[in-house]
């Protein structure tokens, strides 16, 4: 899977988040599917305002290292403002960045998601990747490719120096 390069200005989205780590989040107890389950329970994306599209955004942010240490996981939609932040929510920047694009194979999300983040884990980040990781923002998007959970395909952006 080759990467694709983008320069992307910064966009805001609101969503639910949590603080986890990817140690927690390969014993099958994480909190990222439950995040996803309280997302689509709760109904969040009709609790947005101001949202730009129906696309998801999955996003990582405020590394504490890399990836071996603590972010933050947000679930939510791009918005055009952030002045209503309904209660329970959060309002993040995903800053201006160049990014790596790399299109998750086709398949059960819950499959080719992980999957692809661990092709991401073991490219070279100087030459496979298209530069090293700058570990302030990642995200996946969701749009009309991964409608149905059963064969679904996914986007990640990769944030680099």
């Amino acid at each position: 899977m080759e990467p694709g390069i983008v320069e992307l200005q910064e966009f805001s989205v609101i969503g639910i988040q949590v603080r986890t780590n990817n140690a927690k989040e390969v014993t099958g107890d994480g909190a990222i599917p439950k995040q996803w389950v309280s997302f689509f329970k709760d109904g969040i994306a009709d609790k947005i305002p101001h949202k730009v599209d129906s696309t998801i955004y999955a996003v990582y942010t405020n590394y504490a290292s890399d990836y071996n240490g603590e972010y933050d996981f947000i679930i939510g939609m791009k918005v055009s403002r952030v002045s209503e932040v309904p209660p329970g929510m959060v309002a993040k920047t995903v800053p201006k960045s160049k990014y790596a694009v790399l299109v998750s194979a086709r398949g059960l999300v819950a499959q080719v998601v992980p999957k692809a983040w661990q092709q991401v884990y073991s490219l070279d980040n100087s030459k496979q990747l298209g530069g090293a990781r700058a570990y302030k923002a990642d995200f996946e998007l969701y749009d009309q490719r991964s409608r149905n959970p059963q064969d679904s395909q996914v986007d990640l952006y990769i944030g680099l120096k």
